[in-house]
């Protein structure tokens, strides 16, 4: 089957098929969040410090990273379906093996299989998409499987928590263990194998290497990829001192953050549904270039209500401005991105995700390390990364 056919014979953008493809996509999500209240607990129950918990997370996510990378090629060269039901398959026991596990090195251990693992849910939704849609409709699903995926960290501490309360941090892994489960057998119903015969490449470690060089040589491909990556970094930025701001700094009270925090929420719901409405008549270049201007007008609004000192509300407009534009970015610079490579989706999959995963990373350890009890950190990183991003794309992505 080619792939034009497989295009033109592809499913109904419907909720359902949100629902399954948010499902996957919410897989690592929930593993980094859910067991983020817990953390404590698991210090005191295993006899170490909160400190040796933590490096759990960052075990997770140094296996997410390194599996973006391999999972890509696999997919391209044996098939979405096979290498993502592995994948999930494979979260599913290390989480078995989590539950059960009774010293931090060995859940260490099993956390960085369990990142790696889940990277494959990451990188292959994407892929499959691309598949199953062409680069407008992919950017229109993308948006609303993105803000499907975002619910997941809202809700998954809360989850975690009440769990750990009434049945202990273990029953936190055993409860993803079963989602797992839930996923697969999700995958084997609605998803379909979506890459054509013709569209898989060999796996050959030289070709993966050289196919990484072209997508690194290709200034247009990088420019969609760090458009979206410094935008996505902007968000992290705000997660990693934004509650210290709004409470610490502005007084809110910690019973009332949540409420603020759902503002970002209401704001990507709008802007994903302006995003769907309007990307198949004007365009993915259109819409990316439209979030990119939001996200900016943002960036440079935050920082002058900073200089202003504007106060808690000259904050949090700006900030709900720039985090509802991330899914218009995401979906339509990543629409772009892969639709310029069709037989290699997985791997320019891969090194987006890796890249967009990494620069948030860098950008929240720099604001974490810079002085704490003042607001100029947060608020002059995420105008800095307004405007990378909006560079990235008009000097490089947008001759995609």
């Amino acid at each position: 089957m080619s792939e034009r056919t497989l295009e033109s014979s592809t499913p109904q953008i419907g909720f359902l098929l949100f629902l399954v493809l948010g499902a996957i996509g919410a897989l690592t999500p929930l593993a980094i969040d859910m067991y983020l209240p817990a953390m404590p607990t698991i210090a005191r129950d295993l006899g170490v410090t909160e400190g040796a918990v933590q490096i759990t997370l960052t075990a997770y996510t140094a296996g997410f990273a390194i599996g973006q990378l391999i999972h890509g090629p696999l997919a391209d060269s044996y098939g979405r379906r096979p290498v993502l039901i592995l994948g999930v398959f494979f979260f599913g026991i290390a989480s078995i093996v989590s539950a059960t596990t009774t010293g931090i090195e060995a859940l260490t251990w099993v956390r960085t299989a369990q990142g790696f693992a889940g990277a494959a849910a990451a990188v292959i939704i994407q892929a499959v998409v691309r598949d199953m849609f062409d680069r407008e409709d992919f950017a229109r699903a993308m948006s609303f499987v993105t803000l499907v995926i975002t619910i997941a960290p809202l809700i998954a501490p809360m989850i975690g928590g009440y769990v750990a309360v009434w049945f202990g941090w273990r029953a936190i892994f055993w409860i993803l263990a079963a989602f797992s489960v839930v996923v697969i057998a999700l995958v084997l119903w609605k998803i379909p194998e979506t890459l054509s015969e013709e569209n898989k490449q060999p796996l050959r470690v030289r070709t993966t290497l050289q196919n990484y060089m072209r997508l690194f040589k290709n200034p247009v491909a990088m420019g969609l990829i760090f458009s979206g990556a410094f935008s996505f970094a902007g968000m992290f930025a705000f997660l990693t001192a934004g509650s210290f701001v709004y409470i610490d700094i502005y007084g809110v009270r910690p019973d009332q953050f949540g409420y603020l925090f759902a503002l970002n929420i209401v704001a990507m719901i709008v802007m994903t549904s302006i995003n769907g409405r309007l990307v198949k008549k004007v365009g993915s270049h259109t819409m990316l270039r439209f979030g990119l201007a939001v996200q900016l007008v943002a960036g440079i609004g935050l920082f002058v209500t900073w200089l202003l000192d504007a106060g808690l509300w000259g904050t949090v407009v700006f900030v709900v401005m720039f985090i509802g534009t991330l899914s218009t970015i995401g979906s339509n610079s990543m629409g772009l991105l892969l639709s310029s490579y069709p037989s290699m989706a997985g791997t320019a999959s891969s090194l987006a995700g890796t890249l967009r995963f990494g620069t948030g990373s860098i950008i929240g350890a720099v604001v974490a390390f810079l002085p704490g009890g003042v607001t100029w950190p947060m608020v002059i990183v995420m105008s800095a990364c307004s405007i990378v991003s909006a560079a990235c794309y008009w000097l490089f992505g947008r001759k995609a």
